[in-house]
């Protein structure tokens, strides 16, 4: 059997990105694993989400930052991993180095609410203020730009009456859980047929 795809997640959060695609791994809905959570502080949460399931965690200070790139390709190189996953993770990723195997996730219908500074309740109070009556998510591949690349995969979910930035987040992370296995398994295939998004 070919051996799974090892993962490396970047994240800022509380780690329910991250536990999502290692719970898609551990279900074997995707030939792959997490093999490392990259954060940038000791007491994240996502840090200690992961630690508690069992995934390995690489703290990388964002100080001093002329060396913080390195530092973060050497974290994952370490762990050997072949696809990047950024879960929330609010740094910019130099991409340089894992081009065509980074993927994002942002918590609108892209190209609609991303860009520099639009990340979690912030998204979603912006498609409330717009009176949007649809938002949902898109996972993309990751370029030099904030929430540009190609996309992958979107899903949709209806804003409804009374929605409040809570229950609007909710509505979309079910999406989110769904779209990012999604995508993790199209960039899996991807790799197998020896292609690359372009």
């Amino acid at each position: 059997m070919t051996a799974p795809v090892r993962i490396g997640a970047l994240a800022s959060g509380g780690g329910r990105t991250v536990l999502n695609l290692a719970r898609a791994c551990a279900e074997g809905r995707l030939p792959a694993q997490v093999a490392v959570c990259v954060v940038t502080r000791a007491d994240a949460g996502a840090a200690q989400a992961c630690r508690a399931a069992g995934i390995a965690v690489q703290v990388v200070p964002p100080e001093p930052a002329s060396d913080f790139d390195d530092r973060v390709d050497a974290a994952l190189r370490a762990h050997g991993v072949q696809l990047v996953c950024l879960a929330g993770y609010l740094r910019r990723f130099r991409v340089d180095a894992w081009r065509g195997r980074t993927l994002n996730i942002h918590p609108a219908l892209l190209p609609d609410f991303g860009g520099q500074g639009m990340f979690g309740d912030r998204v979603h109070a912006a498609v409330l203020a717009a009176g949007r009556t649809e938002s949902g998510c898109t996972v993309h591949w990751v370029d030099e730009e904030y929430d540009h690349g190609a996309v992958l995969v979107q899903r949709r979910c209806p804003v409804l009456p009374g929605d409040t930035v809570a229950t609007l987040a909710a509505r979309v992370f079910a999406e989110e859980c769904a779209a990012y296995p999604e995508a993790v398994g199209m960039a899996i295939r991807n790799f197998n047929r020896g292609s690359l998004p372009r």
